[in-house]
């Protein structure tokens, strides 16, 4: 299982480091896409940070399920996005969202080890 979880990792970070990377570098589509959501383009700094902060964090010792936490919920508000603003597929969010929840899963030995030490304090 833990070369699955380190494939899932590797290929979740390629992509949220490019995708997150290319919104902080101003790429024209990227623009474009924030155009059309109507928030600004303050929205797509914070997003791009977002997925840059999200992937780092998959490597860091017992955080795993804090980035892909992070980098599900942003691939909710994508999917809900295309759906209702931009369109056409939310294909390629959906299967980001999984692959976020596979890595939840691998690591919710986490979830148990961080309350406990939240109730101590």
């Amino acid at each position: 299982m833990t070369y699955f979880s380190l494939g899932l990792r590797a290929l979740l970070t390629l992509v949220f480091i490019g995708a997150g990377g290319a919104k902080l570098a101003g790429a024209p589509m990227m623009i474009e896409s924030f155009e059309a959501v109507g928030f600004g383009q303050w929205f797509r700094y914070v997003t791009g940070v977002i997925e840059v902060v999200g992937a780092a964090s998959l490597w860091w010792p017992n955080r795993q399920i804090f980035g892909a936490s992070l980098l599900g919920g942003t691939m909710v508000g994508a999917v809900l996005t295309h759906w209702f603003i931009i369109g056409p597929s939310a294909v390629p969010a959906i299967i980001l969202g999984l692959m976020c929840t596979a890595v939840l899963y691998l690591h919710r030995d986490q979830i148990s080890s961080l309350l406990k030490s939240n109730q101590a304090s």
